[in-house]
C-alpha cells in the first residue's frame, strides 16, 4: 500500500464545476432497471427529519466511515442465523480479530502468519478493518438470498470462478499470468479500489467515502484510489459508453438518493461480477451519525438471482485522504519481469534439452 497524501481541497471546486457544465449524454437506455426493495426505516429514521441542502434535498454530504468486520456472506457454520445475540457478537469480534491479526506468530510455520487474502509484507500497522460488527449484530451484510450468502453460480459464473481459481493457483506456486499488464487485475493496476466499488464493501483499510451535493448532482469520493463519481439526478437516461465504474445516474425517492449503474467496462470490485452488472444503490440518512448503504447486484450472466446487502455507515469528523496508489509502486514492472525470465529461463532450459 503506498503512503497516503492530505487530499486536495480541490475536490469541492471540482463538484461546483461539475455543476457549470451540462454534459450530453447519448439517449442508449442500457436494459431495463432491476428492481430494489428499499431498506426498512428504523423508528428512529420515521421521527427523525433529515438536515436539507440549499436545494431541498436531504443533506447526506460528509465523510461516511463503513469499516466492519461484518463478512459479506454468512458463515456457513451459522446456518439460517441472521443475528447475534451481545454474548455471540463480543465472541465472534474476540475470535475474528485474532484470526486477522497479522502479528500472529504461527510456531508450526515459524514465522508471521497472514490469513487468507492478506497481503503478506503488510504488519497489522497498516490496516483498519475497524474491530466490531455492525450495530444490527447481523451475521452477515447480505440480506437476501435470506441465508445471508450469494445466489449460486450460472454456468458461465462457475466457469468464472474456475478460472479465477487456476489463476490463484498459478500464482501462489510462483506463475501468475502476466503476458501482459492487461492479464492483472484492475486493483492491482490501480483503476478500481478493492473497497471502492461500486458497490462499495468494507476492506482492509480505507473504508471512507465523501459525499458531495450540489444542484442536480452528486458526488461520491472515495478514499480508495481517490476515485469519484458524478451522479446526475436530472432524469436523463444511461449513457451507451462504457466505463470502468459503470454510467451511474441518480433519483430521489423521499428521503433516500437511489443511484442506478449500468454499463460496466468489464468486472467491478466484487469478485466474480462482470460488465453485465446492474447495481442499484439506496443512501438513506437515519441519524445524525448513521447513513444506512444498501445495494442490490443483478447480473443474469454470473449469478441465478439478484442479491441484496446492507451497510450501515458511520459519520466521520475526519478528512478523506488521497490514496497513492502508484507512487512507489514497483509490483507491475516486478510481475511482468519476473514472467518474461522465467519464460527466458524455460526457453534456454529447453535449448540445452535438445542438445
Amino acid at each position: 500500500m503506498s503512503p497516503r497524501l492530505l487530499a486536495s481541497m480541490g475536490v469541492t471546486a471540482i463538484a461546483i464545476t461539475v455543476a457549470l457544465l451540462a454534459p450530453v449524454r447519448a439517449a442508449g437506455q442500457a436494459g431495463s432497471a432491476a428492481k430494489a426493495t428499499p431498506a426498512k426505516a428504523t423508528a428512529a429514521a420515521k421521527t427523525w427529519t433529515p438536515p436539507r441542502t440549499p436545494d431541498g434535498q436531504p443533506d447526506l454530504q460528509g465523510v461516511w466511515d463503513f469499516r466492519t468486520i461484518t463478512p459479506l456472506e454468512r458463515p456457513k457454520e451459522l446456518g439460517t442465523k441472521a443475528f447475534f445475540t451481545a454474548e455471540e457478537a463480543a465472541n465472534y469480534e474476540k475470535e475474528e480479530n485474532q484470526r486477522q491479526n497479522r502479528d500472529l506468530i504461527d510456531p508450526e510455520q515459524g514465522g508471521l502468519f497472514y490469513p487468507p487474502g492478506g497481503v503478506v509484507p503488510y504488519n497489522e500497522f497498516w490496516y483498519d478493518r475497524g474491530n466490531k460488527i455492525v450495530g444490527t449484530k447481523r451475521t452477515s451484510l447480505i440480506v437476501d438470498p435470506p441465508n445471508g450468502r450469494l445466489p449460486a453460480w450460472t454456468p458461465e459464473g462457475q466457469k468464472q470462478a474456475d478460472l479465477r481459481a487456476a489463476e490463484q493457483r498459478s500464482t501462489q506456486l510462483g506463475h501468475p499470468h502476466a503476458d501482459s499488464w492487461e492479464d492483472r487485475p484492475l486493483q492491482e493496476r490501480c483503476i478500481v479500489g478493492l473497497n471502492a466499488g461500486p458497490p462499495m464493501t468494507p476492506g482492509a483499510y480505507n473504508n471512507n467515502v465523501q459525499l458531495l451535493q450540489i444542484p442536480g448532482y452528486v458526488v461520491i469520493l472515495n478514499e480508495m484510489v481517490h476515485s469519484a463519481r458524478i451522479v446526475p439526478l436530472d432524469g436523463r437516461p444511461h449513457g451507451s459508453i462504457r466505463q470502468w465504474k459503470g454510467d451511474s445516474v441518480g433519483h430521489w425517492e423521499g428521503n433516500t438518493l437511489v443511484v442506478d449503474t449500468t454499463n460496466f467496462k468489464r468486472e467491478t470490485s466484487l469478485e466474480g461480477s462482470g460488465a453485465n452488472t446492474h447495481l442499484i444503490e439506496r443512501f438513506t440518512r437515519t441519524d445524525v451519525n448513521t447513513l444506512l448503504y444498501e445495494f442490490t447486484v443483478d447480473d443474469p450472466t454470473i449469478w441465478t438471482r439478484p442479491w441484496t446487502a446492507v451497510v450501515p455507515m458511520t459519520k466521520s469528523e475526519d478528512p478523506i485522504y488521497e490514496y497513492g496508489c502508484h507512487e512507489g509502486n514497483y509490483a507491475m514492472t516486478g510481475i511482468l519481469a519476473g514472467a518474461r525470465a522465467e519464460e527466458k529461463a524455460a526457453e534456454e532450459a529447453a535449448k540445452k534439452g535438445s542438445r
